[in-house]
């Protein structure tokens, strides 16, 4: 490598090191600010590698120098009872090695209540979510909901603010947000309301998978190349899963997969790939024009309305 080329490469690295701290910088003001301003707060830890982010960004947040403080705030996992099995083990080796305090609502148990119904046993349960996590914080007493979603993951969601309000019924109305002008947050609510603040909005897929790896950040083990039996079902690698068996008129195929985002068994497909580490994920990631929640969401491909539907019905 010559001279001109090497000080290319040690400008860019500098130039996405500065770039990852002003985001790192945001994140945790915002954390903060949640914090300081809300009675009861929560962050929202589903195991992907959104939340294994801001989760690392929360404890950053409260863990100064060498006075390492618990944080002031629970994780909340909603579980669909169809959740994958590696990011389950994941999520309850990470909270018992830094000794989080976790709170698990379970979509089964609104389902034994009545209060979510499905039309059959082995439906998508990531739309039911909704319900489950308004029971959940409402049995809690949170008031606001911290989370890793993302402006560039869909429309729906690049039309939300960073505190988002939520209105007694947990639902979000896209025509009523409030300004957020000079990093300056509105928090206030009357009881029954809920702020939902997405910390992480101004991130893109590459911003996080470069900080993953900066950070040495670990994750499921599903994020990364493995071999798996698939389908080809309307332009998706369908796993077969008792969940989502293949069909009678359906081949399936083993092949070497990785999942960009992780959600419900139901919905959630892998992408080819021989990824195997970060780095070979962020080459990947910089070339792909196809958003993660367009290559491997089935409950987003019903119509281009669908997140937005759900969200107005109290989703995340």
């Amino acid at each position: 490598m010559n001279s001109i080329t090497e000080t290319v490469h040690l400008e860019k690295a500098q130039l996405r090191t500065e770039h990852l701290k002003r985001l790192e910088t945001e994140s945790i003001y915002i954390i903060r600010e949640v914090v300081a301003e809300c009675r009861s707060p929560a962050l929202l830890f589903s195991g992907g590698k959104d939340s294994v982010v801001l989760l690392h960004l929360a404890m950053k947040a409260f863990r100064l120098g060498d006075r390492k403080l618990n944080l002031p705030f629970p994780l909340v996992h909603i579980d669909t009872g169809h959740n994958y099995p590696e990011v389950i083990a994941f999520r309850d080796e990470l909270v018992k090695k830094y000794d989080l305090n976790l709170v698990v609502g379970h979509v089964e148990d609104s389902i034994r209540k009545g209060t979510v119904r499905l039309y059959r046993e082995n439906d998508s349960r990531n739309a039911a979510q909704a319900v489950t996590l308004l029971e959940t914080a409402e049995e809690n007493g949170f008031d606001a909901l911290m989370g890793g979603a993302r402006r560039d993951e869909e429309k729906a969601r690049a039309k939300e603010r960073i505190f988002s309000f939520r209105d007694e019924f947990g639902q979000w109305d896209p025509k009523n947000q409030r300004p957020e002008l000079w990093d300056l947050y509105n928090a206030r609510i009357h009881p029954g309301e809920q702020i939902r603040v997405f910390p992480i909005s101004n991130w893109t897929e590459l911003d996080i998978w470069q900080y993953i790896e900066q950070e040495n950040l670990s994750l499921p083990s599903i994020y990364y190349a493995h071999e798996r039996e698939v389908v080809r079902r309307n332009n998706l690698l369908v796993p077969v899963t008792p969940l989502t068996p293949k069909k009678e008129d359906e081949q399936s195929e083993v092949l070497t997969v990785r999942f960009r985002t992780v959600g419900d068994i139901s919905c959630t497909c892998p992408v080819l790939s021989t990824a195997a580490s970060p780095q070979a994920i962020i080459e990947e990631t910089a070339i792909t024009e196809i958003t993660e929640r367009g290559a491997t969401r089935m409950d987003d491909q019903t119509s281009e309305a669908s997140m937005e539907k759900r969200k107005k019905e109290g989703y995340f």
